[in-house]
């Protein structure tokens, strides 16, 4: 009979888990079935009885389930933090986003701003801020692309048309989809680094290959593929 290890993860963690899932089905035999998305959208799926035995969200969100007894304390484990950065189509000349005042001229020159939901994923709702703090978000309104995650984000990105789209989401949502480049980190005064943890449900049907997936993911010989993927420690 098969084994499955069920788990829902924020869309920041897509990358490392594709490429360790294999390494995890040869060592046990087991399957790996789940979705990403954005981090609200993952809860919601769990908070509605969604088959979970491993789960990774933001480190904050992780802290809040364990407080819930939804997940076990004892499994929780950081993957580590990832920035937000600005990504344009391969090809694309760089615009500067270095400044403030460079992001807003960039974002003005841009025909479609692609990023995601705006109210449930962690890079959204933080462009979103930054567009009101620079104070172009009413202005550049017509222009939003915004996407469930920051993979679908990314890859409407790659496919867009117009001469001179932009886009903005977690560094590694842009290094894993194929057809764009990360340009920059956002500015320093707009420095988003988003810890994320995976952890262990206490609904889960398969606990202890949940916690072999997690040793796997965190282990120091996987740290380079943690790196490419865009966690730093």
């Amino acid at each position: 009979m098969k084994t499955t290890l069920n788990f829902l993860s924020a869309g920041a963690a897509q990358g490392l888990i594709n490429d360790l899932q294999g390494a995890m089905t040869d060592n046990t035999g087991a399957t790996l079935e789940g979705r990403f998305g954005a981090v609200g959208a993952m809860k919601e799926a769990f908070d509605a009885g969604e088959p979970c035995d491993l789960i990774v969200l933001t480190a904050k969100m992780i802290d809040d389930m364990a407080a819930a007894s939804q997940v076990w304390s004892g499994s929780m484990a950081s993957l580590g933090k990832v920035y937000t950065g600005v990504a344009v189509r391969y090809g694309d000349g760089e615009p500067d986003v270095s400044t403030p005042d460079a992001l807003r001229e960039a974002l003005r020159m841009a025909d479609e701003i692609f990023f995601p939901d705006p109210q449930r994923a962690t890079a959204g709702i933080h462009f979103a801020s930054v567009l009101r703090q620079l104070g172009v978000h009413d202005e550049l309104a017509p222009r939003f692309r915004t996407f469930p995650n920051g993979a679908t984000a990314m890859r409407e990105l790659a496919a867009a048309t117009t001469p001179r789209p932009i886009g903005c989401t977690q560094v590694t949502e842009i290094r894993y989809t194929p057809g764009v480049h990360h340009v920059a980190l956002l500015p320093r005064e707009f420095e988003l680094a988003t810890v994320y943890s995976a952890a262990v449900t206490q609904r889960a049907a398969q606990p202890e290959l949940a916690r072999r997936f997690i040793a796997m993911l965190t282990d120091l010989s996987h740290a380079q593929q943690r790196q490419q993927a865009g966690f730093e420690a």
